[in-house]
């Protein structure tokens, strides 16, 4: 008998058998996957293979047959009548014994970006005098967002390295990363992929910080308070073109019902099953049971490949702290804000790329008429660009997908002979051409999860534990 006990927000999915299930594809639950991007719940790409759910504790037998199960922490919301300082001196106390735990005496590599979770991090390591060394990257045509991570570096005193995101980079390294991330994620997101070899020439462990953005903003909009949940979740987890992809898979397929009262069904039921009353914290614990582990710790097996990893807003005791902090001291990010006004103002001062070209002291002056210079001159140079023909890149999938090359690489994959007949010629067709013809924004979405499954079809016969 083994016993396996999984942290609140897992990094690694680990799987169990289902005895009284068959060794058959999920189709229903690969419909949610190709509507969302990522599984849901204990959710497969097999019926007989269940993931293991995040604050449990877990009995398998020697077949990975689950003998008993109980959950160890459940998500809620117990706010403590705290001030505002207080809150923020155990924020500080806390991130920055876990930074220095996970740290310990080894060397950092630190990527940073121009927001605040890694701004953070870099606070936190410059306070505890780590040794680290820090890293960014823009696209190729893009926003240049290592600019402001090199001045974050600068302000802490760290090596820099700057790297730029090339085009056709996928097509060269889409087996490998089919094997790293088993499929479980569509292959346009992890731009790291590009960069993995430099990667590799580096020296420590990566220090990321990944979810911190959930945990220490609101649950919800101020709009959205009057949204039902589940319509607001809906429209969260569903992406563009989702949707209609998981519609023309379930018909394809002839499951019965409809797929929309399907995925409803499944979502209401997952959220039943979270005991908070405060809608705001309730969608924040839904996201970290469901969307964290299925889709942002998916990726983080890229860096894995490289070095170990170390996640100080997945920590246990981060979970817990967030479940009993009010929610207007998370709501705007101000915990993050105040703790790197406090602990690092001339961090502080960098331009934080959410709030283009403010920082953390004048960011509330983002809106107009104050920002109308900056989004003018802005808008100016994106139009000069596009008559030099020179196209301003937002996102990974348009170096992917986009040009001659791109769509030749692209085909081969989709219109292979075999998962045609898993997937539908029909669906495949229109899906393609509608993201070719109609619209390449929208459509991106189904486009890359075709892709993935692509892939993976064509490694469904490996093992399971290396590729599934």
């Amino acid at each position: 008998m083994r016993t396996i006990k999984t942290p609140i927000i897992p990094i690694h999915q680990q799987f169990a058998t289902r005895a009284n299930k068959p060794h058959a594809i999920d189709k229903k639950a690969i419909c949610i996957y190709a509507a969302t991007g990522f599984f849901l719940g204990e959710d497969s790409f097999y019926k007989n293979k269940q993931v293991l759910q995040p604050g449990m504790e877990y009995q398998l037998d020697n077949d990975k047959q689950l003998i008993d199960q109980k959950p160890y922490f459940k998500w809620h919301y117990t706010p403590r009548n705290i001030s505002f300082q207080t809150a923020l001196d155990e924020f500080t106390d806390l991130f920055e014994s876990i930074v220095k735990e996970q740290s310990g005496n080894k060397k950092v590599i630190l990527p940073l970006s121009g927001g605040l979770d890694s701004r953070s991090q870099a606070v936190a390591l410059h306070h505890i005098k780590a040794d680290v060394e820090s890293y960014s990257y823009s696209f190729a045509g893009g926003f240049k967002e290592h600019k402001i991570s090199e001045e974050i570096a600068t302000a802490c005193g760290f090596p820099f390295k700057k790297f730029i995101i090339p085009p056709n980079y996928l097509w060269q390294d889409i087996e490998d990363l089919a094997k790293i991330n088993n499929c479980y994620s569509e292959f346009t997101h992890p731009r790291q992929m590009a960069v993995l070899h430099e990667f590799k020439k580096m020296n420590g462990e990566f220090s990321l910080g990944h979810w911190g953005d959930v945990l220490f903003d609101r649950g919800l909009s101020v709009k959205d308070e009057d949204t039902p949940e589940l319509t607001l979740l809906l429209k969260k987890i569903i992406k563009k073109g989702g949707l209609e992809l998981a519609n023309q898979l379930w018909n394809q397929w002839n499951l019965d019902g409809e797929f929309e009262a399907y995925l409803k069904t499944i979502v209401q039921t997952l959220l039943n099953q979270i005991d908070i009353e405060h809608k705001g914290a309730k969608i924040r614990a839904f996201k970290s049971l469901y969307w964290a582990p299925r889709w942002t710790s998916i990726n983080l097996s890229i860096f894995e490949a490289a070095h170990p990893i170390q996640l100080p807003y997945y920590d246990n005791r981060m979970c817990e702290f967030i479940c009993t902090i009010p929610e207007e001291y998370l709501a705007d990010r101000k915990l993050q804000i105040a703790y790197i006004k406090q602990r690092n103002p001339k961090v502080a001062r960098v331009m934080w790329q959410d709030n283009k070209p403010y920082n953390l002291f004048n960011y509330r002056k983002n809106k107009s008429p104050q920002n109308l210079p900056y989004r003018i001159k802005n808008k100016l140079i994106r139009e000069i660009q596009g008559k030099l023909g020179k196209k301003y890149i937002q996102r990974n999938w348009e170096l992917q997908f986009l040009g001659e090359e791109n769509d030749k690489q692209l085909t081969s994959y989709l219109f292979q002979k075999e998962f045609m007949e898993f997937i539908g010629e029909q669906t495949v067709t229109d899906i393609y051409d509608k993201f070719k013809t109609k619209d390449a924004v929208f459509y991106s979405h189904a486009v890359s999860m075709l892709l993935t499954l692509s892939v993976w079809y064509k490694h469904k016969n490996s093992p399971l534990e290396a590729m599934c």
